[in-house]
């Protein structure tokens, strides 16, 4: 099989902007008024650019809620404690269901997009990583749970709870305070960082 070609310098630029666009006129204007003109203009790039890279405007959606897919598992990675490595397995696992929570009411008009759109086997991989790392945290920090119905539940839980709640501002934020107040509960600290 061949290796990926590394991607040059001027499409990761022009992919760069690209994503930053629609991003940014998808969050003031949300997705279903935002055509691929106003993204490539934007973008400054041409509109046979965007075509190019990204087909349609739910693939940009899709790749916009990705790169924030994506920027989460580098941080449980690399990123310092608690969300990366370094701290105890429960601080992670608070740390980590607080920053998919927010993953998700931050952007809600484009939540709402990508759900409404194809399921896609890009997500099968990121669901894959976040639950094995869910269940390795879980077996750590509860040996008497079963890691991995605990992880989907976790999961479940944060998805279920923040999606309908996305665009609620204030309360939102107390779903994502629950969130956090139960996971401690579960994890056997029901201390509450400030």
């Amino acid at each position: 099989m061949p290796e990926a070609r590394p991607e040059r310098a001027d499409a990761a630029r022009n992919r760069r902007a690209i994503l930053a666009a629609a991003e940014r006129l998808f969050t003031e204007h949300g997705p279903d008024h935002v055509s691929i003109e106003q993204i490539a203009a934007e973008a400054g790039v041409g509109k046979a650019t965007v075509f190019h890279r990204f087909g349609n405007r739910n693939e940009l959606v899709r790749a916009v809620v990705f790169e924030h897919a994506n920027a989460l598992r580098e941080a449980v990675l690399d990123a310092p404690p608690p969300l990366g490595p370094g701290a105890p397995a429960g601080e992670r696992l608070v740390a980590f269901l607080l920053a998919f929570a927010h993953l998700i009411v931050d952007r809600p008009a484009l939540i709402a997009a990508y759900d409404a759109g194809a399921p896609d086997e890009r997500a099968d991989e990121l669901h894959r990583f976040w639950y094995d790392h869910l269940s390795a945290l879980i077996t750590e920090v509860r040996p008497d749970m079963d890691p991995d119905g605990a992880a989907v539940l976790l999961l479940g839980m944060v998805a279920g709870a923040a999606r309908p709640l996305a665009a609620g501002g204030e309360r939102a934020e107390r779903i994502v305070d629950s969130i956090e107040t139960v996971t401690r509960a579960i994890v056997g600290d029901v201390t509450r960082s400030l």
